[in-house]
């Protein structure tokens, strides 16, 4: 294994040595020029595995040296040197193609973090720009997917945050799973956390930590999520969801890369790359003052959209028949087959649940199959696909099915039992009871049971699996 180089560029001679001697006692080889035209000339003379500049150059600024690194040596990681709480040159650099930023005073625990990252990035391709990531887990030949897979494979190898667009079911957690899986350290935590699931008064506590007796409750010390993601990737879904107060919390610690836990009397380093999501048009939201917009500035570095399923119909039959097999393992049935019809109705569809309504669609339709082939009739789609693109509204985005009125809302909540959670849990407990009984009438012999149910025996396997009856 070749000991690695790295070309340090800064026109402060004390900020040099210093850098030269960290690397150094990292066994890093560097070399160090004081101005951009030097730079140039070493990297053409010279093989770098990392470059580290300074924004100011006596000739020109480093976004021009990353961007010129980005042209003609694209494997090369290079980071940029910024002015303290100068967020706006760190936005920049990371748009132009910069691998991370570190601020000064230079925090040298960071920066060890930060070269130690660069270092283990994977190697490019000699056509980097053609590569792009090969995973079964994001299907799909349309173009868009294509380019999707690419830009995950190059945003992978940045610290960049980047902000995941697109609609609800639509994928948006597993793109940011594997930038965080194709990055340099896939073996770090990957912490998501629902943005909108944490009690306000809570959440504090949640992203920060707490140390013991810092509030009625505190009984010891609690790690927080920037904490839990150390060293790897804190995945922010629905984060329009967040209040404002912690907006502004979020984005110091996202500045300083270092938080406060409640009643901690010192920040602690914390070294994470920030992904985003949400399916709410975040732009609106800043314009409506619901969202701050020098948060919005830092997590948006740069966007990602994921495309919704019915500007790619040609993947469906694809995305289908890889859902069927993951259900059919997952329950431990033999996989159905799609009927022809069955797949056109599929591409008719308008899909207003994306890929998640896909998954719901054909989990129902293994229930209710014979023969091992999936009819239109078990897809249920007759009164779905009669809507229009402009009325998907009406239909649920979690489920696909149809949402029911106010008036039935108000009747199917005023009529549950009190102790009872939700309508789901509440027919759930109801079926549940009806197979059990059914099973013990027949001494628990499931094809009996599946008949005297008025159920297929493959219907009845996946309903004892989904409600842990097996």
């Amino acid at each position: 294994m070749h000991k690695k180089n790295a070309l340090i560029v800064d026109d402060e001679p004390d900020i040099r040595e210093l850098l030269e001697i960290t690397l150094g006692r990292m066994n890093i080889g560097t070399l160090s020029a004081a101005d951009l035209t030097s730079a140039k000339t070493m990297l053409v003379e010279h093989e770098f595995d990392f470059c580290l500049t300074d924004m100011n150059l006596p000739d020109g600024n480093g976004i021009e040296l990353v961007q010129y690194i980005q042209n003609e040596f694209p494997h090369l990681p290079v980071a940029m040197i910024t002015a303290h709480g100068s967020m706006e040159s760190a936005v920049e650099a990371l748009k132009a193609g910069a691998f991370d930023f570190v601020s000064k005073p230079v925090n040298l625990e960071l920066l060890r973090h930060l070269v130690d990252t660069a270092l283990n990035l994977k190697p490019l391709e000699a056509k980097g720009d053609e590569t792009e990531i090969a995973s079964p887990t994001l299907l799909g030949e349309a173009q868009v997917m294509k380019n999707l897979r690419k830009q995950i494979m190059k945003l992978a190898r940045s610290q960049a945050p980047v902000y995941i667009s697109g609609e609800s079911g639509s994928g948006k957690e597993l793109v940011a799973k594997l930038l965080h899986e194709e990055g340099p350290h896939s073996d770090a935590p990957f912490i998501p956390v629902n943005c909108g699931a944490i009690p306000s008064e809570l959440m504090e506590s949640e992203f920060f930590g707490h140390t013991k007796g810092s509030f009625t409750g505190a009984v010891s010390d609690k790690e927080g999520l920037f904490q839990a993601a150390n060293g790897g990737t804190l995945f922010l879904d629905e984060v329009a969801d967040l209040p404002l107060p912690m907006q502004v919390k979020l984005l110091r610690g996202i500045q300083e890369k270092a938080i406060r836990p409640i009643g901690g009397q010192n920040e602690i380093p914390v070294d994470v790359r920030i992904l985003s999501a949400t399916h709410k048009d975040l732009a609106m939201e800043v314009e409506n003052g619901d969202f701050r917009q020098d948060l919005f500035y830092r997590i948006n570095v740069i966007e990602l959209k994921v495309t919704s399923l019915r500007e790619r119909r040609d993947d469906i039959p694809a995305l289908a028949a890889d859902l069927l097999t993951r259900i059919a393992d997952e329950y431990q049935i033999a996989k159905p087959e799609l009927s022809n019809d069955a797949i056109s109705s599929l591409q008719a569809y308008h899909f207003p649940g994306n890929v998640r309504e896909l998954q719901n669609i054909l989990e129902r339709a293994m229930t209710l199959c014979e023969n091992d082939v999936i009819s239109i009739a078990d897809l249920g789609l007759t009164s779905i696909g009669e809507h229009s693109a402009g009325e998907a509204k009406a239909l649920d985005p979690e489920t696909g099915d149809e949402e029911t009125n106010d008036e039935n809302k108000a009747a199917a909540v005023g009529s549950l039992p009190e102790d009872t959670d939700s309508l789901e849990s509440y027919l759930e407990d109801i079926e549940k009871n009806v197979i059990v009984e059914t099973l013990e009438a027949t001494r628990w012999n499931k094809t009996a049971a599946a008949k005297k149910l008025g159920i297929t025996f493959r219907a009845l396997r996946y309903k004892l699996k989904k409600l842990n009856l097996d």
